[in-house]
């Protein structure tokens, strides 16, 4: 494979300037992004009937906006083609639903970081992946969208490492993490349908993630026990930072159709996750996470000053703890490959178990 151009309808020299000039203006995200003119910003800022200045997100604490405009113009340096530019759109409608980012998560020490699955037609119709390798390499449509937005995240928000952004060790969300939902191989309705919007409608939902866990379940066909072990990984107690966690759960294709033959629907599939995602009294003693901060709500030992009774203490079973709020903090997506039986837990920030953030998909064909 050749990776030189006979005939280079630019020339590279300015290229590489261009791009160096964006680097020293910390412009990127460590690496290199596409040097954007004023004629092909238009063709972006063309996919829309939005205004420009319109303000699609606001971050009160730090007195910045992101304008359609400055969108669009990120979403050009981290590689997307104009015609992704209304999904880009959607993602950030969807992010100025979460109560999150405006508060300063993605500034966290957690590592915190934007994930978008996107439902809907326009998944074929931009090229998004939602089947082999989902959460890896190969898509142009998943990577630049979802790093459209930690692009913007850096240069409108100034959510630099070191500076704004005070992640600890961060997480390889942080660079991209977009990716479609496989509606095909589902045994259930997708998940915007699931919270009110039509089969024929494109979506995307946003959350707010901490961490991507494996559940490498090849070894069974019964409901019951993959459940189980799904459980086992949501309530491990190195995610239990505060009194309870959420999570959404991706499974693959195998998986799902373990529980949709079973006659599972998504609710069967959360209950019986939520009723064995539990630790017990002594387990949860044992790594000083038995009690709750009567100011921040997170969790510490019982004989920390600041610490009162979880809510579970105060329970009919004091010493049974679950690790979900409810089964509703539990969302459920299908993707990947119908090749293995791997599935993805992805521990959220949230813990209210609300309807996540869904917007619908705009200006496709404008």
């Amino acid at each position: 494979m050749s990776t030189l151009i006979d005939a280079p309808m630019a020339d590279a020299a300015e290229i590489r300037s261009a791009m160096e000039y964006y680097a020293r203006q910390e412009w990127t995200d460590g690496l290199p992004v596409v040097p954007v003119t004023e004629s092909y910003l238009e063709e972006f800022l063309a996919r829309t009937r939005r205004d420009p200045d319109e303000v699609l997100f606001a971050v009160p604490h730090l007195n910045r906006r992101c304008t359609v405009r400055l969108a669009a113009i990120n979403a050009a340096m981290a590689g997307c083609l104009p015609e992704y530019f209304p999904v880009v759109l959607a993602a950030w409608d969807a992010v100025a639903k979460e109560p999150y980012p405006r508060k300063g998560i993605w500034q966290s020490t957690t590592g915190t970081a934007p994930l978008l699955l996107v439902n809907g037609p326009v998944r074929e119709r931009i090229g998004l992946n939602s089947k082999g390798n989902v959460f890896g390499s190969g898509f142009r449509a998943n990577a630049t969208i979802g790093r459209a937005i930690r692009l913007t995240a850096i240069n409108v928000f100034g959510l630099h490492p070191h500076k704004l952004d005070q992640a600890t060790q961060g997480t390889l969300g942080k660079y991209s993490a977009c990716i479609a939902e496989n509606e095909e191989e589902s045994p259930w309705e997708p998940l915007h349908v699931e919270h009110g919007l039509g089969p024929a409608d494109s979506a995307v939902t946003a959350m707010v993630i901490r961490s991507c866990l494996h559940i490498e379940a090849r070894h069974t066909s019964v409901p019951e026990q993959l459940a189980l072990d799904i459980a086992g990984t949501i309530r491990r107690t190195g995610a239990l930072i505060h009194e309870t966690s959420s999570a959404l759960l991706v499974l693959g294709p195998e998986h799902a159709r373990v529980f949709g033959d079973a006659g599972w629907s998504k609710d069967d599939v959360r209950r019986g996750i939520y009723e064995h995602a539990v630790n017990t009294r002594a387990e949860l003693a044992a790594v000083g996470k038995d009690a709750i901060s009567r100011h921040s709500r997170w969790r510490l030992p019982n004989g920390h000053p600041d610490a009162m009774p979880d809510r579970a203490s105060q329970g009919e079973n004091p010493d049974r703890v679950p690790a979900l709020v409810s089964p509703d903090a539990l969302q459920l997506a299908v993707a990947g490959a119908n090749n293995a039986g791997v599935s993805t837990v992805i521990e959220t920030f949230g813990v209210r178990g609300d309807t996540p953030s869904i917007a619908p998909v705009r200006d496709l064909d404008v």
